[in-house]
């Protein structure tokens, strides 16, 4: 009776302590939402880059450069993938808060005077830390993601790197209800960008644990992981119908941002409905532990037998679902084929894509467009709702355990971008509008399925180097598309007579020959992804 009445008490401590787990596993889930929907701070430039080049009295090229000293960061990036292997990630992560305080609060104490002196070249090189600090953040995210949820990683990556898409929406939204001056905005915005990713990251850094919920079941994930989609659903639609002339002119600038943040804390009911359910079934259990005298020792090993059945099961079932095509670490990574193409399908892709969202500000100021905060908003939104997409098919396809094929997706991707540049040819601002939206939705999925494609294809181990590495291409395209951008930009401007006094670049000539570049490398990007395609074919057609 007493063995009895020890299995049946650890057996309820062993299942209390899984619930709490879960409970954390879920936690941390959150957390990383609401880190990731404040790290975007790079992808908000485009709101107040056309500010701070006349504060700073810089040329275009000058403006890129700072553009690229955002994305130069990411070729340091690894470093973070180091220090995440030997120091805790909590402070990984406040390294990373703390590298973007420095960089992105000097340049606000100099814009408001309070530092003088500040050289051109300082500016460039706070910036080039500042875009280093989103690495730090980044690289935490994906390693307690990846390590929470190993069996459905692809999922739960998709999740919270889409809120990175919801950066910049969140960040004009605080702009625009606290900091109304027009005149002010990029003094704003960089006080935003140093001050609030250490903040959220001082809040979220005590949840941010790695856990193990072995006994969670694929149904527990399946309603858990439905009910984030449907509140993240939820969210990206406000966020699109917010920016509507129609919706935006009824409601207050405050009221859209206590919207957003209202969609930020909702996803706190998975991990409190996960703690409630714990409750009820201890609750359940000490009831039934009043009434049970008796257990029988085959009951017992008849117990135990099934539960090591169960454990078996559930090892396989995880096996099964976390295959990778090999475990490899950086050095033999950059010898194979496949990364190489990987590369530069990136590079051809979603880079170009991001260098085009960098000079937002400045193409829909040189094609006479002023609502440059609803361009940024709409490619923030549609840039959520393209880095949710990946997610959403490894949602619906991982109870059948088959897998997407990455290169696959990004073939589906890459031909609308490359339409979306042609369309650009045209003047009028609802192709604008629509161009924007759709290289923002292609962007964001490129983005997300990269992470995925990663860890499926050089593996987990070594994930948070080798991601890095793989990342370096953005700052290599920052500089090479956007210099030779701005080139073309005072080349077309000069040649057609559109410079005028502050050197700004008008009339549809500004981009033109650009736009026709971007279209036919997003072309030979397509068709290196479908060499990548062909390569891995086999290994994504295995279930």
């Amino acid at each position: 009776m007493s063995s009895s009445s020890f299995s049946s008490s650890s057996s309820t401590s062993s299942s209390s302590l899984s619930s709490s787990s879960t409970t954390l596993q879920w936690l941390s889930l959150v957390g990383i939402i609401w880190l990731q929907s404040i790290n975007g701070t790079n992808t908000n430039f485009p709101a107040y880059s056309s500010q701070l080049k006349e504060l700073l009295s810089i040329s275009q090229i000058q403006l890129n450069n700072l553009a690229f000293a955002s994305d130069a960061g990411k070729l340091f990036g690894w470093f973070s993938g180091l220090a995440s292997l030997y120091l805790p990630l909590w402070l990984v992560l406040i390294i990373g808060s703390t590298l973007g305080l420095i960089g992105y609060g000097v340049q606000y104490l100099f814009l408001t005077n309070h530092i003088s002196n500040l050289s051109y070249w300082h500016v460039f090189l706070l910036t080039f830390l500042a875009g280093n600090s989103i690495c730090w953040i980044n690289t935490v995210c994906y390693v307690v993601t990846i390590r929470n949820f190993l069996s459905h990683s692809q999922v739960a990556v998709g999740i919270t790197t889409s809120y990175q898409g919801l950066s910049a929406k969140v960040y004009t939204n605080v702009v625009d209800a606290f900091f109304s001056p027009q005149k002010n905005k990029a003094r704003a915005f960089l006080l935003l960008n140093s001050v609030l990713p250490l903040a959220i990251g001082l809040i979220v850094a005590p949840i941010l644990r790695q856990t193990k919920a072995t006994s969670n079941s694929s149904s527990d994930y399946y309603i858990g992981f439905g009910v984030i989609f449907v509140i993240t659903i939820a969210t990206g639609i406000y966020a699109v119908v917010s920016i509507l002339e129609f919706v935006s002119s009824k409601i207050s600038s405050l009221g859209v941002l206590i919207g957003i943040l209202v969609s930020l804390f909702l996803p706190l009911l998975v991990p409190i409905s996960f703690k409630i359910n714990q409750l009820v079934k201890s609750w359940h259990e000490n009831r039934e532990k009043l009434r049970v005298y008796h257990y029988t020792l085959e009951e017992n090993y008849i117990t135990n037998t099934n539960n090591d059945e169960v454990k078996e099961s559930d090892e396989e079932e995880e096996k099964e679902v976390c295959v990778v095509r090999e475990e490899i670490g950086v050095n033999l990574m950059v010898k194979r084929i496949d990364f190489w193409l990987y590369f530069f399908v990136y590079f051809f892709g979603a880079t170009i894509g991001l260098v085009f969202l960098n000079n937002l500000g400045q193409i829909a100021e040189s094609r006479g467009s002023s609502n440059t905060s609803s361009l940024v908003s709409l490619s923030s939104s549609f840039g959520f709702f393209g880095r949710l997409m990946p997610s959403l098919m490894d949602y619906f396809y991982f109870r059948g355990k088959s897998r997407v094929s990455r290169p696959a997706c990004m073939v589906a991707l890459m031909s609308p971008m490359s339409c979306a540049f042609f369309l650009l040819q045209n003047s009028t601002e609802i192709s604008l509008y629509i161009s924007t939206a759709l290289i923002g939705v292609c962007t964001g999925a490129i983005t997300s399925i990269a992470v995925s494609t990663t860890t499926e294809l050089f593996g987990t181990k070594n994930f948070s180097v080798n991601h890095n590495v793989v990342v370096a291409n953005i700052p290599i395209g920052s500089f090479i598309f956007g210099y030779s951008a701005a080139i073309l930009y005072h080349k077309e401007g000069y040649n057609s007579n559109n410079i005028n006094n502050h050197g700004k670049c008008m009339g549809m000539d500004c981009y033109a020959n650009t736009f026709k570049i971007w279209s036919c490398f997003c072309l030979l990007g397509t068709f290196l992804a479908l060499i990548l395609y062909v390569r891995t074919r086999k290994f994504y057609s295995q279930r």
